[in-house]
């Protein structure tokens, strides 16, 4: 099927060469690298026909023909490349391919190649990424967190009911958030975004359609700080409730956008799976190195609805999952055992919720249950982080397991969070230990440096230190 379209398009550009002198291409929404190990990655780029967005507001795409070229040089010099990909209107002008049998903990270079009539071109930007060093190794690895990403609440501000501070200058709305700046000084080695990467739903306006919901990944993605940024670290992807359906959702209503459309839009736009697979879970773990393994789990796909009453049948990561989370942190020999989770297990949350772990009218109990099972089967340097919540914090469960929340990426988007015995959350008791909470609304990030030791530390959207925990 792929052979017959590509050479209906080959024969299109040779009858009719002009075409492809009046439809330029560009990547607007740049270059992007996605779940490294120490011996694969996917990458990924979009093909567009304009650098920005047009009066719609949008970013159109164009169809045309890519190529993937990586190398260890920056020069490209013995450099290897993917077979010919189609950006077509069905995979919204997207492109990825999963690279194999590279060398663990080295630098590569890599960059898309526009196939025209007659000749095939490189675009920029040129993108990079360094493979993790494997199990075996001692290097020291930072690596960064971040949430919640409001595209309009950042633009619009009160219009669209922001709940933080105004900071966003008119610089800033045309290049991207700032947090971003301070992220790629950093150099880490990888990020791990852990949720509403966009938002579907919002008082501006709300996305139902599938159109609409790729626009949002359009406006978001198109930021040249954005851009900068991802070219050179490789990410990992979680999906939560604003980039699936709507706040706090689950599939439990017929309202637009429907489930699956959240799921499949989700898998079509970041670099987690291989191009076309609808088949493999998007909860997965990954050996960074000797010290540290990293979990990531699904939190939308598989919940029992959130009206239930809570109890032992009710579940946020299904039953298949959490057998998967329990069997693979009982395999592991890692010194530092790290659950990034898009929603909170520890918390304090609000206590009108009952959307995660930490909620009194939740999944309590399978949190619960599943802090007994960690302790009964002595999992030590276990500890969890999250997104969702707007605000950042350290907290210690009653149990031990401590949790570390990255709040919110941008200034407008955060609020003040909700402490240990406030009537308001989900800790009444005071049971839970917080030794830190964000002093003030501020958007921001966290940084993890992991070897021997494990060093964690908390930075708002102006690079300022805020905290640090040594666990």
């Amino acid at each position: 099927m792929m052979r017959s379209r590509l050479a209906l398009v080959f024969l299109a550009l040779l009858v009719c060469p002009s075409l492809v002198q009046a439809q330029q291409h560009f990547l607007g929404q740049g270059v992007m690298s996605g779940e490294v190990t120490s011996t694969s990655v996917l990458l990924q780029t979009r093909l567009t026909a304009r650098e920005g967005l047009d009066e719609s507001g949008d970013l159109p795409g164009r169809a045309g023909r890519v190529r993937f070229e990586w190398s260890v040089s920056p020069d490209f010099e013995s450099s290897q490349t993917s077979d010919l990909l189609l950006a077509e209107p069905g995979n919204d002008f997207i492109v990825r391919h999963q690279v194999s049998s590279l060398a663990p903990g080295t630098r590569y270079y890599y960059r898309a190649l526009v196939s025209a009539a007659t000749e095939e071109r490189p675009v920029e930007p040129i993108g990079q990424f360094q493979t993790l060093p494997g199990e075996d190794s001692e290097t020291d690895v930072e690596f960064l967190v971040f949430s919640c990403m409001n595209y309009n609440k950042f633009l619009h501000g009160k219009k669209a009911k922001s709940s933080g501070p105004l900071t966003a200058t008119e610089e800033d709305k045309r290049l991207g958030y700032p947090s971003l700046v301070h992220m790629k000084e950093l150099s880490p080695a990888f990020f791990v975004g852990t949720g509403d990467i966009v938002y579907y739903d919002n008082p501006f306006r709300n996305a139902e359609t599938l159109s609409q919901l790729r626009k949002c990944w359009h406006e978001q993605f198109r930021f040249p700080r954005l851009i900068d940024f991802l070219k050179e670290a490789p990410g990992y992807w979680s999906k939560d409730d604003h980039d699936f359906r709507f706040n706090d959702s689950d599939h439990d209503k017929d309202r637009l956008p429907l489930p699956q459309t959240g799921i499949d839009v989700f898998r079509e736009q970041l670099p987690i799976v291989p191009a076309g697979d609808q088949d493999s879970p998007t909860y997965r773990t990954f050996r960074v190195n000797k010290h540290l393994q990293i979990w990531l789990t699904e939190g939308r796909d598989y919940r029992s609805p959130n009206r239930m009453k809570d109890g032992p049948e009710k579940t946020l990561w299904g039953n298949e999952q959490k057998q998967w989370l329990q069997s693979t942190l009982k395999a592991s020999d890692a010194k530092w055992k790290l659950l990034i989770s898009p929603t909170p297990l520890v918390g304090p949350d609000d206590a009108y919720k009952k959307d995660n772990h930490a909620n009194l009218k939740g999944f309590r109990h399978e949190a619960n249950e599943f802090f007994e099972w960690l302790e009964s089967n002595e999992i030590d340097h276990f500890m969890t982080m999250c997104g969702d919540r707007h605000w950042q914090y350290h907290s210690i469960h009653p149990s031990g397991i401590q949790e570390f929340a990255c709040g919110a990426l941008n200034d407008e988007n955060s609020r003040m969070g909700v402490l240990p015995g406030s009537r308001r959350g989900t800790d009444p008791d005071a049971l839970i230990r917080q030794p830190f909470i964000s002093p003030e609304p501020s958007g921001g990030f966290l940084s993890i440096t992991a070897g021997e030791d494990l060093l964690i530390k908390f930075y708002n959207d102006e690079g300022k230190l805020l905290y640090e925990a040594r666990p």
